[in-house]
């Protein structure tokens, strides 16, 4: 279906309300995402806390003390016809030096076995497209990236591992993504990266935001050593 043709308001738990724009992974569903999360920043509403972008969603939060889901849904409603008025960002390239293979990607085999290619294709497929961000999440800084190219969609792993390095770069069905933060993962993790994309002292605590473009740029491990330790 894609994009509906008015976005669904749902009720989630006593302080949420959840815009939906669509049903799946689409540029053209996730821009109206953007485009109302920048309304909002531009147009405050009294009682809400938070905006949360996700692929086809808006996740409004709100206090309950200063508003109450219908007089949001009004609200809501009447920004979404001034969306045209909307200031979203345009998207930045960020180029993400990443060494695949080895001790630093060990699923690549996996994925080159899986569709019967060679490693040598699985990172120039990769490394090929700008992707774009279309949310972040699940742990700081996460950006899921897509839409990977179909002849690299892969399973997730049966059993998650219970630690996954920082700056892992992962695929999973149609997605990819990085970590950046050390944490559990069930995504197949094909390389790393030694930039870090977390930095919590920093004002500007990430490198990129949803609806930025990321490239991954081939590095080899001199490299790789040499960037990482730059980064310290």
């Amino acid at each position: 279906m894609g994009l509906y043709r008015e976005p669904l308001l749902r009720l989630m738990g006593d302080r949420g309300v959840l815009l939906e724009y669509g049903d799946s992974i689409e540029p053209e569903v996730n821009l109206k995402v953007r485009t109302m999360a920048a309304l909002l920043e531009s147009r405050p509403i009294k009682g809400i806390l938070e905006a949360v972008p996700t692929y086809r969603s808006l996740l409004i939060i709100y206090d309950p003390m200063l508003t109450e889901p219908q007089s949001l849904r009004e609200s809501l409603r009447a920004l979404e016809k001034i969306t045209t008025q909307a200031n979203v960002p345009p998207p930045r390239l960020i180029e993400i030096p990443v060494c695949y293979g080895g001790e630093l990607g060990p699923d690549i085999e996996f994925v080159a076995n899986y569709h019967k290619i060679k490693v040598d294709e699985v990172i120039r497929i990769h490394s090929s497209p700008c992707y774009q961000i279309y949310m972040m999440g699940f742990t700081p800084g996460f950006p899921f990236l897509g839409v990977l190219p179909k002849i690299l969609e892969t399973p997730r792993l049966d059993t998650p591992r219970l630690h996954v390095p920082a700056g892992s770069v992962a695929i999973a069905s149609n997605q990819t993504g990085i970590y950046p933060i050390s944490s559990p993962g069930g995504w197949r993790l094909i390389g790393r990266t030694p930039i870090k994309l977390f930095r919590p002292e920093e004002r500007e605590p990430f490198l990129y935001k949803a609806g930025d473009l990321i490239k991954f740029i081939p590095v080899d491990r001199k490299e790789f050593d040499a960037l990482a330790q730059r980064q310290l």
